[in-house]
């Protein structure tokens, strides 16, 4: 699998590139979804908090299959230092850590490019395809 965008042209001019459709672009938190959950306002806990089961072993399978890999914490630049030593000592692969996250859930994003949720709920295991009810902009 290539990590190829393409480039694309709207009335021509150019737009954003776009990931090639078998290539997937993943967004990770990481309290709560890879290892436990460490508020901001405990940082001496992170870097001996605890790698949930499956997530290194699933995230580094993504990596290897040609995904792009992105944790997006929200955790702010202060934790950046702890974060990357951490990642590093569990031996996380991934392209690009993002700090800063709005913190408190309940997120809903709004792009111009396709974006799909998965909830973490206790374990990584392989992704299925399932059938969900969404919003979207009235036409």
């Amino acid at each position: 699998m290539k990590n190829k965008l393409i480039e694309t042209t709207v009335d021509g001019k150019k737009i954003s590139p776009l990931l090639s459709p078998e290539v997937k672009n993943y967004l990770i938190d990481i309290d709560g979804t890879i290892c436990e959950d460490i508020p901001n306002e405990e940082p001496e806990r992170m870097e001996f908090a605890k790698i949930y089961d499956g997530a290194l072993e699933t995230i580094n399978n993504w990596f290897n299959e040609g995904h792009f890999i992105t944790f997006f914490t929200s955790r702010t630049e202060v934790h950046r230092e702890v974060t990357e030593k951490w990642l590093k000592k569990h031996q996380f692969k991934y392209h690009a850590l993002l700090m800063g996250k709005p913190r408190g859930g309940n997120y809903h994003w709004i792009d111009n490019h396709i974006v799909r949720a998965t909830r973490y709920e206790g374990k990584f295991t392989e992704l299925e395809k399932r059938t969900a009810t969404i919003e979207v902009f009235k036409q």
